[in-house]
C-alpha cells in the first residue's frame, strides 16, 4: 500500500456501472410509494473516511443537492447513509459519485464490498498508527538528552537533534494527520466547524512554530521545539481513533453475519423436472426450490417434500432448532439442519421476513437519536468558544512567558476537541440496538431506546400478544362411552380449517371411522353421514342439538343426540406471566387491552395478577384508553399485533410489535418483538434503561474531563502531548462504556 494516498479506498469500491445493475440493486435497495404516487427507491450506503459528527452535515448536504433526491441521512455512529430518490432523475451511481466530490467514499450496503471497505479502511488506519507511532518513538530518542543532558549539550548537537526531529515529524504531518486536515477542510468549505478543526489548527501551529525555532533559534519563535509533543499527540489520537473502529468494524461485522443469511444462488425445479441455478433475486412466487442440508432458506415459502429442523435465530434470538414437518412454513435466512427437502416460494425478494428485518435494521442504524442531536447542536458553539479560550490562552501567555505561548494555546484546543460528547449518545444506542436485534427484538426508532426507559405505563393486546393466537383443548365432556366420540370428534374436525376444529383435531387422536359424505355449514359446524348410515354433526350447540354451557364451546352429536361436549381456553405464550410480574415488579402499571368480552378479558387479567383491563374495547376504545393516560402525565408504552391496534400504536409514546403480526401494525411500531416472547418486552425495557444509564455517564464523564483538564491546560500545567493522550482517553473511554449497552 502506498504512503502517500489513499487509491485502496477507492479501489475497493465497485464501478459506478455495477452499482446501477438492476440484480445489484436489488439487493441494497427497496422501492417505496410516495403520498403523490410517486415510486421512489430507498438505498443504503456505507460510507468511509467520517472523523466526526460534522461529516454528517457535509455528506446530507452533498446528497440532497443531486437531483432526484428526495430524502438523505447519514449517521456518523453507524457510517451509512439512507438515500431517497427518485428513479426518473438520477441513479445510485451518482449519489456515490456526489460523496466522493465532497472527499469520502461509499459502496452500497451489500455484504462483499462493504467488508472489502472495511478491510481497506483498517489497513489505512492501522498504517497511519505505525507510522506515528514509529516516528513519535523516533523523535522521542533524539528530544531525550535535550531533558537529560541540558548544560551538556552544545548548540550545534541541539541542532542537529531538532532537525532530525524535524524530518520524521513530517510524514507524522503529512500522512498520518492527513485525516484531520481534509476533515477540517471539509467542514470549513462546507461552512461547519467540526472536531477536527482544533486539532489541525494545533498541529499545524505546533509543527510551524517548531519549525522556526529549529531553523531560526533566535527568531520570532523562540528556540523550543515541540516535535515529541506533536508526533505523541497524533499517536494517541490515532490509537483512539484505530480503537474506535475495531470496535464499530465489529459492531458491522456482527450485524452483517446476523443478516447476510440468504444465499447466493437457489435450486430451483423446473416443470421438466430439471434444475436449474438461478440467483435469489430471480425466484417469484410459485417456484420450487430444493435447499440442500446446511443451507439458508432462500425465501418464504412452505414445505412440499421432506421434513426438517430449521435454524431460526435470526427471527427469534434463539438457536435452538424448530422441527420442520411437510406443509410447514419456512422463512428465508433460517438454516436448513435436519434433512434436504423441497419448498414452494410464497414470498420472495423484499417481500420476505428477512428482508423487513435488514431494512428495519438499516433504518435503525441511519437515524440520529435526539440526544446526539442535541449534543451536535451544542459542540458548533463549544468548538467556537474553543478557538476563542486558545486565542485569549495565547495571548496572555505572551504578556507572561511567550515562549510558552504556543504550546498553552495548541493544549487548550486538544484538550477541549467534543468527541467524546458527540460519541456519547450514538455509539451506546447502536451498541443497544444491536444487542436487542441478536435478541430478537429489532429497534426501528433509536430515539425509541429512550421512550421506553421511561414508559410507565403499558397498554397490552390480548390475542396474539399475551396468549397464542391459537385456541387450546381445555375441557372434554363425554356423554356417551359406548362410541369412540373422541375420536370421532378429532376425525371430523381434521377436515375443517377453523381454529377449534383445527385445536381439537391437534389435541386428540382420530378414529378410522369413514365417512361417506362431509359438508362444512358457514358459522355452524361440520356434518357427515358414517358408513352404518348414522348423522353425526360437529359445531354449536344449537347446530348439533344440545344445551348451552358457558364452559363448552363445540358438541358432537349422533343422529341428533349430543355425544360429547368440548371447552376451549386460550394458551397464555410461554414467559407471559413472568413477563407481567417483572414489569409490574420493575414499578410499570399493565393494563390488558382486549376486544374480546369484557367476562373473558376479566378471567385473563385475574389469571395474570393485573387490576387494570379494558374487555370489549374497540379500536377507538384502545385509543381513547391510551390518550387517557398521556393525559394524566403518564409515559405509555404499547404492544400490539393487529390490523386493529395500528392507530394506538401509532398514538403511544412508544410502541412494539410482535413478529408475526399484521404488517400494518409492525409499520407502525418502534420496535419489533420479532421473537414473539413476552419475556423480551422486559429484557427491552431493561436494556434501554441501562443503555441510558450509560449514556449519562458517557456525558457526565465527557463534561467533567473538560472541567478538570481546561483549567489545567490554561495555567500551563498540561503539555501537548498528555492533553492528546487525555482526548483519545477520554473518546476511548466513551466508546468502550458504550459497548456495555450491546451485551
Amino acid at each position: 500500500m502506498s504512503l502517500s494516498g489513499f487509491a485502496p479506498l477507492q479501489q475497493a469500491a465497485p464501478s459506478l456501472a455495477a452499482v446501477d445493475d438492476p440484480l445489484e440493486l436489488a439487493r441494497y435497495t427497496r422501492w417505496v410509494q410516495e403520498n403523490d404516487g410517486v415510486r421512489l427507491g430507498e438505498s443504503a450506503l456505507q460510507i468511509s473516511g467520517m472523523y466526526c459528527a460534522a461529516c454528517t452535515g457535509i455528506l446530507e448536504n452533498a446528497l440532497r443537492a443531486v437531483d432526484g433526491v428526495r430524502e438523505a441521512r447519514v449517521s456518523a455512529a453507524a457510517q451509512r447513509a439512507t438515500v431517497r430518490w427518485d428513479p426518473a432523475k438520477t441513479q445510485p451511481s451518482a449519489l456515490i459519485a456526489a460523496i466522493r466530490a465532497a472527499g469520502y467514499d461509499a459502496v452500497p450496503d451489500a455484504a462483499a464490498p462493504a467488508r472489502e471497505m472495511r478491510r481497506t479502511e483498517h489497513r489505512a488506519a492501522l498504517w497511519r498508527l505505525f507510522v506515528a507511532s514509529f516516528c513519535a518513538m523516533q523523535v522521542m530518542m533524539f528530544a531525550t538528552p535535550s531533558y537529560v543532558a541540558h548544560g551538556d549539550l552544545t548548540m550545534e548537537m541541539r541542532q542537529l537533534l531538532n532537525w532530525g526531529c524535524w524530518v520524521l515529524s513530517i510524514p507524522v504531518v503529512l500522512f498520518s494527520a492527513g485525516p484531520f486536515f481534509r476533515g477540517a477542510w471539509r467542514g470549513l468549505r462546507a461552512g461547519r466547524i467540526g472536531m477536527d478543526v482544533p486539532v489541525s489548527i494545533g498541529v499545524a501551529v505546533t509543527f510551524v512554530a517548531s519549525t522556526g525555532a529549529t531553523f531560526d533559534p533566535s527568531g520570532v519563535f523562540g528556540h523550543e521545539v515541540y516535535f515529541d509533543s506533536l508526533t505523541m499527540f497524533v499517536s494517541f489520537l490515532l490509537a483512539g481513533r484505530y480503537l474506535e473502529l475495531r470496535a464499530r468494524h465489529r459492531a458491522a461485522t456482527a450485524l452483517e453475519g446476523a443478516l447476510a443469511c440468504l444465499p447466493e444462488t437457489a435450486q430451483r425445479l423446473e416443470a421438466d423436472g430439471s434444475i436449474s441455478e438461478i440467483s435469489v433475486q430471480r425466484l417469484m412466487a410459485g417456484d420450487r426450490v430444493r435447499v440442500a442440508l446446511g443451507q439458508a432458506f432462500p425465501a418464504d415459502g412452505t414445505l412440499i417434500e421432506g421434513s426438517t429442523q430449521a435454524d431460526e435465530s435470526l427471527l427469534t434470538g434463539e438457536s435452538v432448532a424448530v422441527d420442520k414437518a411437510c406443509g410447514a412454513a419456512v422463512v428465508a435466512g433460517s438454516v436448513n439442519l435436519g434433512a434436504p427437502v423441497t419448498m414452494r416460494v410464497e414470498r420472495a425478494g423484499a417481500d420476505t421476513r428477512y428482508e423487513a428485518i435488514v431494512s428495519m435494521m438499516r433504518d435503525a442504524m441511519s437515524q440520529r437519536p435526539a440526544l446526539a442531536r442535541v449534543a451536535d447542536r451544542w459542540a458548533v458553539p463549544f468548538l467556537w468558544a474553543v478557538l476563542l479560550l486558545a486565542a485569549g490562552a495565547a495571548a496572555v501567555w505572551s504578556l507572561i512567558d511567550p515562549s510558552r505561548a504556543i504550546w498553552v494555546a495548541v493544549s487548550v484546543l486538544i484538550v477541549t476537541c467534543p468527541c467524546a460528547l458527540s460519541l456519547a449518545a450514538p455509539a451506546t444506542m447502536i451498541a443497544a440496538a444491536g444487542g436487542l436485534a441478536r435478541r430478537g427484538v429489532l429497534v426501528q426508532r433509536l430515539d425509541a431506546l429512550e421512550d421506553l426507559a421511561r414508559a410507565d405505563h403499558l397498554f397490552i393486546d390480548k390475542t396474539g400478544t399475551l396468549t397464542e393466537d391459537r385456541p387450546v383443548l381445555a375441557t372434554t365432556l363425554v356423554l356417551d362411552e359406548g362410541v369412540d366420540a373422541l375420536g370421532h370428534a378429532a376425525s371430523l374436525a381434521a377436515w375443517s380449517r377453523h381454529p377449534l376444529s383445527q385445536a381439537l383435531a391437534a389435541a386428540l387422536p382420530a378414529s378410522g371411522l369413514a365417512w361417506e359424505a362431509i359438508e362444512e355449514v358457514a358459522g355452524e359446524g361440520m356434518r357427515a353421514t358414517a358408513a352404518d348410515g348414522a348423522q353425526w354433526r360437529l359445531g354449536r350447540a344449537s347446530f348439533a342439538g344440545a344445551a348451552e354451557r358457558d364452559d363448552v364451546q363445540v358438541w358432537l352429536s349422533r343422529d341428533g343426540r349430543p355425544v360429547a361436549g368440548f371447552g376451549f381456553d386460550e394458551l397464555l405464550r410461554d414467559g407471559a406471566e413472568q413477563a407481567v410480574r417483572e414489569l409490574r415488579a420493575d414499578g410499570v402499571r399493565v393494563t390488558l387491552l382486549s376486544g374480546d368480552a369484557p367476562q373473558r378479558a376479566a378471567r385473563l387479567a385475574r389469571r395474570l395478577g393485573l387490576d387494570s383491563f379494558v374487555g370489549g374495547a374497540r379500536p377507538e376504545d384502545k385509543l381513547a384508553a391510551v390518550a387517557a393516560a398521556q393525559q394524566a402525565g403518564e409515559r405509555v408504552a404499547m404492544v400490539g399485533d393487529g390490523v386493529n391496534d395500528a392507530p394506538v400504536l401509532a398514538r403511544a409514546d412508544v410502541s412494539l410489535a410482535m413478529g408475526q403480526g399484521a404488517l400494518v401494525a409492525r409499520a407502525q411500531a418502534d420496535a419489533v418483538l420479532a421473537s414473539n416472547r413476552p419475556l423480551d418486552l422486559v429484557r427491552a425495557r431493561r436494556s434501554s434503561a441501562r443503555a441510558m444509564r450509560i449514556v449519562r455517564q458517557n456525558m457526565i464523564w465527557a463534561a467533567a474531563y473538560n472541567a478538570a483538564c481546561i483549567p489545567l491546560a490554561l495555567i500551563g500545567w498540561l503539555p501537548p502531548w498528555a492533553a492528546g493522550l487525555g482526548m483519545a482517553g477520554s473518546s476511548l473511554f466513551v466508546v468502550l462504556n458504550a459497548l456495555r449497552a450491546g451485551r
